[in-house]
């Protein structure tokens, strides 16, 4: 059913675009892309469990862990589902209110994660900056006003995109550029004025994964600052060995981001497959490495996980 009555108004669904050039290659490419989604199930469920269970590791670096896992694995259902539903069935059908749905779940994980990011990168600021007092700092309490901070800053600004979106005709095509609904594709369709969700949706990238990046960048310069005026030599590589695992983290989430970005609103028209390709590498290839990162990374992690299955063997 269309959102506006208005005979200009005459596609009702979207199409969205699977892999341009590789139709035939569908099944093939359906076996790696699922395998990805069982990896980012296994994983992110395997870390929220663990640091669950594990008193020990109801710490603010975990915690935040935990919330970057389940970022990753709203992100992966979000994604995955359609790209899935195109490889094994070639459905490419959405309708309006499917599609709207998508995209209001896509982007809110994806700006949840972005600020979740940033309250990983303070927790290691605060950890190498003032060791001595980082669990009065990042308190249980603190954790949970950071936590909620993120959620209502999330929910305000991605609440409007869909309500802004319902408002507008679509009669130039109904072809989306990638395999799922994302906000800047969507409104490039229209033959309605959208000037108020460009400038909207411009604005919400902005305040919030861009100014987190800055943000970050910020953090880090304070971090290197830190570890440059310790003496010794081996303390200032253990320092620095606490941030690769977040140092990953936000490579794989904003690198493909920047990239895609700049490409849809300053580079030149490229084939439909380089932006694709970005656009699944920001979707799909976070949640699927960082669980990896982190359990290859961090002891505790790994450690906890071969407990939690030696236990369960032994039970059975």
């Amino acid at each position: 059913m269309l959102f506006i009555n208005n005979t200009n108004c005459i596609f009702s669904s979207f199409l969205v675009t699977g892999f341009p050039g590789l139709d035939a290659a569908r099944v093939g490419i359906s076996v790696p892309f699922s395998a990805m989604f069982l990896i980012t199930l296994v994983g992110n469920v395997t870390i929220m469990t663990v640091i669950w269970r594990e008193q020990t590791l109801h710490v603010p670096m975990y915690l935040f862990l935990a919330m970057l896992a389940a970022s990753d694995l709203g992100l992966a259902l979000s994604t995955f589902s359609t790209t899935l539903h195109i490889l094994w069935l070639d459905a490419r059908e959405l309708s309006f209110p499917a599609c709207f749905t998508q995209m209001f779940f896509i982007h809110t994980f994806q700006v949840f994660e972005s600020a979740v990011i940033l309250a990983m990168a303070f927790d290691r600021y605060v950890a190498i900056s003032h060791p001595l007092h980082y669990s009065s700092i990042l308190t249980h309490s603190v954790i949970a006003k950071i936590t909620l901070t993120i959620g209502v800053r999330t929910l305000t600004l991605q609440v409007p995109l869909p309500v802004l979106l319902k408002r507008l005709c679509f009669c130039h095509s109904n072809v989306l550029s990638h395999s799922y609904c994302l906000h800047p594709d969507i409104i490039k369709l229209s033959c309605s004025d959208t000037r108020i969700n460009s400038i909207f949706g411009l604005f919400v990238v902005l305040s919030t994964m861009g100014l987190d990046f800055l943000l970050i960048l910020f953090s880090y310069v304070l971090i290197l600052k830190t570890v440059l005026s310790i003496a010794s030599h081996g303390r200032c590589l253990k320092a620095l060995n606490t941030c690769i695992s977040h140092l990953c983290a936000v490579v794989l989430f904003f690198t493909p981001m920047i990239c895609l970005s700049m490409l849809h609103r300053f580079g030149p028209r490229l084939p439909s497959q380089v932006y694709v390709t970005l656009a699944n590498m920001h979707f799909l290839i976070p949640p699927v490495m960082n669980p990896i990162v982190y359990v290859v990374k961090t002891k505790q992690i790994r450690d906890k996980i071969l407990k939690l299955f030696f236990k369960k063997e032994t039970a059975e």
